[in-house]
């Protein structure tokens, strides 16, 4: 029997929040930049991507600039600050659960997420998927530089980096027998490809879309 994929988006799906929003408001309390108008640029971007309109690459390098001249033990002391301060409590047990149990099952189990790599690939490690598709980041001579590497992993950008990852594989995983779990309208390029999409805790235009469709809907809030 074929290996099933399983697909899983990340913010407000496998969390019960938004690792990008809560990456800004992790700065604001480090005193890494300025309060009002990081938090005012942020709560825009966030808006953006709530109404399909975000800009990722001008929101890619608002979220990396504060980091920028940052020494790789720098970033990773930070980031490991950020998951224990904020990542760790939106990770439920129902979220875990669900992870394990298409492990279990024996399907391989990837992330896929307009979130940049940085803040995401230690996310993926903790649920232990077998690989993390994100928004790849440019970096020069060891450091990041806010530019965003190939196709953001966002809207129609998910599905072609997924085939991509696919066609590198050649392993007979196939998108069109695949779940896909997703909270945000954002994501319906990729739900109306997959066999099996599960709305999970949706926005309003997800919420309608899946109605609409049919779609299961459930909800992974302890």
């Amino acid at each position: 029997m074929t290996r099933r994929l399983a697909l899983f988006d990340l913010d407000n799906t496998l969390l019960a929040g938004d690792s990008d929003h809560a990456w800004g408001e992790f700065l604001i309390s480090k005193n890494l930049v300025d309060e009002s108008k990081h938090r005012a640029e942020n709560d825009k971007y966030h808006q953006q991507y709530q109404d399909g309109k975000l800009d990722i690459d001008a929101y890619v390098k608002f979220t990396l600039s504060p980091i920028l001249e940052f020494s790789i033990s720098e970033r990773k002391q930070l980031h490991e600050d950020f998951m224990r301060e904020a990542v760790v409590p939106m990770i439920s047990e129902a979220a875990q659960a669900l992870v394990k149990s298409h492990k279990t099952a024996g399907d391989c189990c990837v992330i896929i997420t307009a979130t940049n790599e940085y803040i995401t690939a230690p996310i993926a490690r903790t649920f232990q998927v077998d690989q993390l598709l994100a928004t790849d980041l440019e970096v020069v001579n060891g450091q990041y530089t806010g530019n965003i590497s190939g196709i953001p992993c966002f809207q129609t950008g998910k599905v072609e980096k997924l085939n991509q990852w696919l066609r590198l594989r050649n392993d007979g995983l196939r998108i069109d027998e695949s779940v896909f779990y997703s909270d945000s309208v954002n994501d319906l390029p990729l739900l109306n490809q997959v066999a099996t999409p599960i709305v999970v805790d949706p926005d309003a235009g997800l919420r309608e879309a899946a109605n609409n469709k049919g779609w299961d809907i459930i909800s992974l809030r302890d």
